[in-house]
């Protein structure tokens, strides 16, 4: 028994190093950021899928290509725009010829889809329809064209960016697209010390390389494991009332019925246990603690809350939900 608590220790050990290493890298390009980065890292951890929303300029592209730059695995771009079609992300048929008999079949000529880290670039600028197409691979991680079904190659990882969607030649994300993510991160503009770094750092002719540090098989063994950390009863009561407290009614909280059309669904609570237990395997801990699930929930609950006309008019937000929640709910209250 102690040999494998060992063996499990020294495993976590050396997933921590590499993932320390990732970090590293990405900061040779990236400066600041350090939470996006984070939050990225725990989406790799728990098996998910990451939105980022931050107005241009703000190195979202960047960052996803440094840490794929950094990571030994399959990477395709795609850049979405109001022409893109679900065959240009899925791939489609195209008619062949057999040169020794002469007959003519269909052979399926895979999208670019079929990577292990996929950079779904400005995914609102694109129409509904071809936003569906990511569906059933976000979920699945397969893929259905013809009536065969494809198996996609693990680790999968969607990496989404997009603009506000106040801007214009936007599309919002449907609710059903957005609750597929795991973790919906917003970037903030820099501080005025690592605005002057990025200029000083940028305009000039020193590049800092990027190497690759982690392997897929490492990324697949660091999933194992989280699920493996341990989270208490009380803790994962805590998460269900939160959860179940965003819904109108549920709770007969004045502040949620007053701008909440609809609260998050069970799929918030499992992202909440899941990416807080990658959390506590980022620090070096085995077991989750409160401080882990509040890191986690506003990332998780943002896109999972769907305010009414009247929150939209006076400007109140899903993060003001969660932050009043996580403020008066206390460790150990149920509904």
């Amino acid at each position: 028994m102690n040999n494998e608590l060992k063996a499990v220790e020294q495993s976590v050990q050396e997933i921590i190093t590499r993932l320390d290493n990732l970090r590293q890298e990405i900061s040779k390009v990236i400066v600041g950021q350090e939470y996006t980065i984070d939050q990225l890292l725990i989406t790799f951890l728990a098996g998910g899928h990451a939105l980022l929303e931050g107005v241009p300029g703000l190195a979202k592209t960047l960052m996803i290509r440094t840490l794929a730059d950094a990571i030994a695995l399959h990477f395709r771009r795609i850049q979405f725009t109001p022409d893109l079609m679900p065959s240009d992300i899925i791939g489609t048929e195209i008619l062949e010829e057999d040169h020794t008999t002469g007959k003519r079949f269909f052979k399926f000529n895979k999208g670019p889809i079929f990577a292990n880290i996929i950079l779904a670039d400005e995914i609102n600028r694109t129409s509904p329809k071809t936003q569906s197409a990511l569906l059933e691979a976000m979920q699945e991680f397969e893929i259905t064209y013809a009536g065969i079904t494809y198996p996609l190659d693990r680790p999968f990882f969607i990496l989404a960016t997009q603009n506000p969607i106040e801007q214009a030649g936007t599309f919002p994300l449907p609710e059903a697209q957005l609750d597929r993510f795991l973790l919906y991160i917003k970037i903030n503009y820099p501080t005025a010390e690592e605005e002057r770094t990025i200029l000083e750092s940028t305009t000039g002719k020193k590049s800092n390389p990027v190497n690759k540090v982690i392997e897929g098989h490492t990324i697949l063994e660091a999933q194992r494991l989280v699920r493996e950390v341990h989270i208490n009863a009380d803790l994962t009561a805590y998460v269900s009332t939160v959860v179940r407290a965003t819904r109108p009614g549920e709770r007969n909280e004045k502040f949620v019925n007053e701008w909440v059309r609809w609260g998050a669904g069970p799929r918030a609570g499992q992202a909440m246990i899941l990416t807080a237990k990658a959390h506590a395997l980022l620090k070096g801990r085995f077991a989750v603690t409160q401080e882990d699930l509040l890191r986690v929930a506003y990332p998780v609950l943002r896109h999972r809350i769907l305010m009414n006309f009247k929150a939209e008019a006076e400007g109140v937000k899903p993060d003001d939900i969660t932050k009043h929640l996580l403020e008066t709910i206390k460790l150990g209250e149920k509904l």
